[in-house]
């Protein structure tokens, strides 16, 4: 067999969100980068097979981030006593502003990089700004250091500040070059990014839509994060009857597959219509609360059967840490049921799966360790002292609770070991 390789260790991933799968002591077969089968014994067919030993270190699916962005990373952890618009223009907008020098674009995104995957991020979808020349920096870095990503050029004609904004017809044409350069690759391609409906124009969201149907792209982009937000589209978008309409209306919401982040204030007709799409909502808790955005009510839309990843949304976010906005995630739930008891909160086993089979779904058959997936791994090592009389669920989640990134010792994306 060729390009057969071993992985021997305590395994553990969720195949459904109803709950772990666990190996002790356990085997995962990857042939070509996908796994071929998990094991409690190694079969003797593939005894000639090399062996990566692990020990009793834990052996579980690369975190899948589906709203990050990186132009946002210096800012992290700052301006957060402001509610969204204002956080937009007093800090956010002006960062993006200095991604128009290529040299602080590299030294920002090389960082944002490191980072990510340092604290086990092997997927992500992200948002770069408005400048081509530096979304082509975040394009190389990322297909250099091996990890998947869709990545996208912001696009923002208007009701933005004038460093930012661009021309329709520059934006469109700028973004089909970028598509035209990076399209295709394994790991990291383009995605069609709006930043959102209040600063395009009609005319750019309908070529947004025409060159997602005529490349085959996904689309990303924000939906009802914020009440005044809403109450501006309304403005914007008197003739369409929901902010889901808008994006639906000019082909960018469910007719390539389709991320929207946040989804908080969504009506039934939303949910209608984003339930019978190809859809993922994106569930990013800190930074919902960070910005007093609200809560997604996340229990409703996971049992509705809804697509839920989640993401980390830096700066709105505070960190790259996809474990601890697992934990978030679940601790809102809980919030929501003290205040609705009927509303019953997120389990570990639901948070982890949508951080890594649930959000690895958009970019196929990614963040399990079944059959055919890609084998994206984290080997985390945990506190043999503490944690010897602990199942493996429980050191699970041990890790999501109390860990750090020091304790992931390897990372691997289809089977190469990037970290």
């Amino acid at each position: 067999m060729t390009e057969g390789q071993v992985f021997k260790g305590d395994i553990i991933f969720t195949p459904t969100p109803q709950g772990f799968v666990s190996f002790r002591g356990g085997y995962i077969v990857v042939l070509h980068g996908k796994v071929e089968g998990v094991y409690k014994e190694l079969p003797p067919l593939f005894d000639g097979l090399p062996v990566h030993d692990f020990g009793r270190r834990l052996i579980l699916p690369g975190f899948v981030d589906l709203h990050v962005h990186a132009s946002q990373f210096y800012q992290s952890g700052v301006g957060l006593d402001q509610e969204l618009i204002p956080w937009l223009h007093g800090r956010t907008f002006p960062l993006e502003g200095r991604f128009a020098d290529p040299e602080f674009a590299r030294e920002a995104y090389s960082r944002f990089v490191e980072e990510l995957i340092r604290q086990g991020t092997l997927r992500a979808c992200i948002y770069a700004t408005v400048h081509k020349e530096s979304t082509a920096i975040l394009f190389e870095l990322l297909r250099a250091r091996g990890i998947g990503a869709f990545v996208g050029k912001v696009n923002m004609d208007c009701h933005c500040p004038p460093y930012l904004q661009e021309t329709t017809a520059a934006s469109l044409q700028e973004t089909e070059e970028l598509i035209m350069r990076y399209n295709g690759h394994p790991l990291v391609t383009p995605i069609i990014t709006p930043r959102f409906a209040p600063t395009s124009s009609v005319e750019l969201l309908e070529g947004l839509g025409r060159l997602a149907q005529k490349y085959n792209l996904p689309v990303q982009s924000h939906l009802s994060e914020n009440k005044e937000e809403v109450e501006w589209v309304k403005e914007l978008f008197p003739s369409l009857p929901t902010y889901a309409d808008v994006y639906y209306h000019f082909g960018l919401l469910g007719r390539t597959l389709t991320l929207m982040a946040h989804a908080i204030h969504l009506s039934e007709r939303e949910l209608e219509l984003i339930e019978n799409s190809a859809v993922w909502l994106v569930h990013c808790p800190e930074a919902n609360i960070n910005l007093s955005s609200g809560i997604m009510p996340a229990r409703e839309l996971l049992d509705r059967g809804i697509r839920l990843g989640l993401g980390s949304d830096i700066g709105a976010g505070h960190n790259l840490a996809l474990y601890r906005v697992m934990v978030r995630a679940i601790q809102l739930s809980k919030l929501r049921s003290i205040e609705d008891p009927r509303i019953k909160p997120l389990t570990t086993a639901e948070v982890f799966y949508m951080g890594t089979k649930g959000g690895g779904s958009f970019f196929g058959r990614v963040g399990s360790f079944e059959q055919g997936y890609s084998f994206d791994a984290l080997v985390v090592e945990d506190e043999p002292l503490i944690t010897a009389g602990f199942s493996l669920e429980e050191r699970l989640q041990r890790f999501l609770y109390t860990g750090e990134a020091g304790q992931i010792a390897a990372r691997f994306v289809e089977g190469n070991r990037i970290g």
